[in-house]
């Protein structure tokens, strides 16, 4: 890689890892705050999911913003805003309160991800596109397995307000890292300019690319973007936030639940092997997200997602059987189902690279997280209802079909 890709690729990692650090985190707290705040899991479920639903909502205007003035900004912003939101966790008293800290978190998390991918893929050079995605997402991995490993570490020691004050401390860290970093936003995008300009065809150029000034042109560009291609790719990634939420949000407190995983006293400290397990599960994860961006620069990235998806449907519907079956199987079914959850986010991420112009990557990933996290939020309130009136088998059985649908589609487009 060249040195301004290195400079993306870091920048990116740093604020793609500190962002898994709040998000995967959550659930840790869940399992506390059930008890904190006498919650039931359908009402905490909808309080955490309204958090989430920000990351999406924010999405759209976050991809907007990102191609009229660029990404490094808005993930400075992103990192402010997520070290506000937990701030505003740990005084929080009650769960309404804490609902607004988790809102704000979310406001401030939404500003990331489309601004992060449309930098990776309008700054890094085609050849290094795939594995700059790679790198990527394995580095919101690594932060998928510290955030809540370093939760459970300090829940079992601390109070959790003092726990939630101590995860302000990232997003400061990593602001300050990041601030100092200098790169070419538009290099890639800004080469292949100079190449068409000189074949005679000057093209759109960096200065008037992806400036949205008006509410017609965001009407325009939208209606452009949502060719057939992209609305199924939209719709895929719908159903895979639905599942990715609603399997994540519970899983330490579907895990405490069973008596392989009851609490142990240790000196006088109670420990939850559940959610060292749940920080296990997710650090496999780091391998599929790293898996998953080399594969899209070997096959067709619409054969990946049908291969995802079906892994994913038999993860769901094995892990009820395998919870019955011991704890050797059930560490299993979670070693794959950790795997291929993280596997699918680098891969529809470069196929909508594949689908849209440069131009528009800001625009399209702001629709993508639109559906990744605001859609997808709605998977928390899903199995938290699912988890009170019908319990966790249920609740697999309906992931499962929400990745069967994701699966189909998926197919859809590798036939067209």
């Amino acid at each position: 890689m060249k040195s301004n890709d290195r400079a993306i690729v870091g920048f990116t990692m740093l604020a793609h890892a500190m962002f898994h650090t709040y998000e995967l985190a959550i659930p840790i707290f869940v399992t506390v705050w059930l008890d904190a705040f006498t919650a039931t899991e359908a009402t905490l479920g909808l309080v955490v999911g309204a958090g989430y639903a920000l990351i999406g909502l924010g999405a759209l205007p976050s991809g907007i913003l990102a191609d009229a003035y660029g990404s490094k900004r808005l993930v400075l912003g992103s990192a402010a805003g997520m070290g506000g939101g937990f701030l505003l966790v740990s005084v929080a008293p009650n769960v309404w309160v804490l609902g607004a800290a988790l809102v704000l978190w979310g406001a401030g998390a939404s500003l990331y991800h489309p601004a992060g991918l449309s930098l990776l893929s309008r700054g890094t050079e085609d050849d290094n596109r795939g594995t700059a995605f790679a790198y990527h997402g394995a580095a919101g991995n690594v932060g998928t397995v510290v955030g809540p490993l370093a939760a459970a570490v300090l829940l079992a020691v601390l109070d959790w307000r003092l726990v939630a004050g101590l995860f302000v401390i990232p997003a400061v860290v990593a602001g300050a890292i990041a601030f100092r970093l200098s790169f070419d936003e538009r290099a890639a995008v800004e080469e292949a300019e100079t190449e068409v300009a000189a074949d005679g065809d000057p093209g759109r150029t960096a200065e008037t690319d992806g400036g949205l000034g008006s509410l017609r042109e965001l009407v325009r560009d939208s209606r452009l973007l949502f060719t057939r291609g992209f609305v199924v790719l939209f719709a895929i990634i719908m159903l895979y936030g639905l599942y990715y939420r609603g399997v994540l949000t519970f899983l330490p407190e579907i895990l405490g639940g069973l008596s392989m995983f009851e609490p142990v006293t240790v000196f006088e400290r109670t420990f939850s092997p559940s959610r060292y397990v749940y920080a296990g599960l997710l650090s496999v994860g780091v391998a599929g997200q790293y898996a998953g961006g080399k594969v899209t620069d070997m096959i067709e990235t619409e054969y990946a997602l049908v291969a995802t998806f079906a892994a994913l449907v038999v993860a769901a519907l094995l892990f009820v059987p395998a919870s019955n079956a011991g704890v050797v199987p059930l560490l299993g079914v979670c070693v794959l189902l950790g795997f291929f959850v993280y596997v699918a986010a680098p891969v529809y991420q470069a196929t909508i690279a594949d689908y849209v112009t440069a131009d528009s990557h800001g625009l399209s990933y702001g629709f993508t997280y639109l559906a990744m996290f605001g859609v997808g939020a709605l998977g928390a309130a899903l199995a938290g209802t699912v988890l009170t009136y019908a319990g966790s088998g249920a609740l697999f059985v309906a992931l499962a079909a929400l990745v069967v649908l994701a699966g189909l589609l998926s197919l859809y487009l590798l036939v067209r």
